[in-house]
């Protein structure tokens, strides 16, 4: 009885680690997005919205995958405070970059694509 317990923990923690895997993969696929759209989008104003969106996302799926090998609670509750405070800092720092942005004048693409 006592193979059988150990058997199925052992499949518990390889399905524990697949899931975190996919996880992590996940996250730096958003990451990796958020990257490409900063190359490959025409203006400030979308370039922003990509970074800060997607990037939230990928690391949310990593402060996901990482919270599952946590080894207490707060140690569990800083990555979520570390993600809590990316949140807040990635929105208001996109903020003040498009309200500069606007200010000077350069919110449409056709005219920032013409200064590059």
């Amino acid at each position: 009885m006592s193979l059988l317990l150990t058997v199925g923990a052992e499949m518990i923690e390889a399905a524990l680690f697949l899931f975190q895997c996919a996880l992590l993969f996940v996250g730096c696929l958003f990451f990796a997005v958020g990257t490409l759209g900063l190359f490959r989008l025409p203006d400030t104003l979308t370039r922003i919205h990509a970074l800060t969106k997607v990037d939230n996302l990928g690391l949310g799926f990593i402060v996901l995958a990482l919270l599952l090998q946590a080894s207490s609670v707060a140690g569990a509750l800083k990555m979520l405070l570390v993600w809590a405070v990316a949140l807040a800092a990635s929105a208001t720092s996109a903020h003040l970059v498009a309200r500069a942005v606007i200010d000077r004048g350069k919110g449409d693409s056709a005219r920032e694509g013409a200064d590059d």
